[in-house]
């Protein structure tokens, strides 16, 4: 018996992590310091301010500035990730997700988001799915951020759920920790090796079929 869903939102709803790339690459150049699109698997599913860090220890910078100065740092990114992603559209959710979402709303089982982004409400606005969720953890009430389960904990507690009885479905390695270490059954979106600890690893959302979840989960 399944009583929820739990998404994470990029890569497995939308893909905005070439706008979060870019973004902080903007960032990066500002500080002298180069990153590129490897680097940046790095900082999937990571918090705003843990990817700034990680950065600057990429750059070998990380004693260079304030906590002040960090913090601006990171609202400038967040600025100019927002000016990116403010033209996101329905036709941005990747395929299979509306239908997925539909089935399991028409089969009255809850739905849960549980995003590191602090700009998921906005995303899901754009995308018009907003209606859809039952609840939407607030990542900047969070003490720690993903491969730490907290996101996912706050999504099970707000959704008033057992872990037992929830799916999580991630895209990124340190997402699977965070939902293994919850207790929830994971599925992965992605990369079989660098999602190995999955319980389930799909190549790509168009493989998230509800019926098929539903029997996996229920062997």
């Amino acid at each position: 018996m399944i009583d929820a869903f739990i998404f994470d939102l990029d890569g497995v709803i939308t893909d905005t992590a070439e706008y979060h790339y870019l973004a902080w690459k903007e960032l990066a150049n500002k500080i002298g310091i180069e990153i590129d699109r490897e680097f940046n698997e790095t900082l999937k599913g990571v918090s705003r301010m843990e990817s700034l860090e990680r950065i600057l220890v990429h750059g070998n910078k990380q004693n260079d500035f304030t906590i002040e100065e960090k913090e601006k740092m990171a609202n400038d990114k967040n600025m100019y990730y927002v000016s990116l992603i403010e033209n996101i559209t329905p036709k941005d959710i990747l395929p299979g997700i509306s239908k997925l979402l539909e089935n399991i709303k028409s089969n009255n089982i809850k739905i849960g988001l549980a995003s590191a982004s602090k700009n998921a409400n906005m995303v899901l606005n754009n995308l018009k799915l907003v209606n859809y969720f039952d609840f939407i953890a607030d990542a900047s009430k969070c003490k720690n951020s993903k491969p730490a389960p907290d996101i996912f904990l706050m999504a099970l507690k707000g959704l008033n759920v057992e872990a037992k009885n929830c799916i999580g479905i991630e895209d990124a390695y340190s997402g699977i920790e965070a939902i293994n270490t919850s207790g929830m059954y994971s599925v992965g979106v992605g990369d079989k090796k660098t999602l190995k600890n999955a319980n389930l690893v799909v190549e790509d959302t168009t493989y998230l079929e509800f019926d098929t979840l539903m029997d996996i989960f229920n062997k």
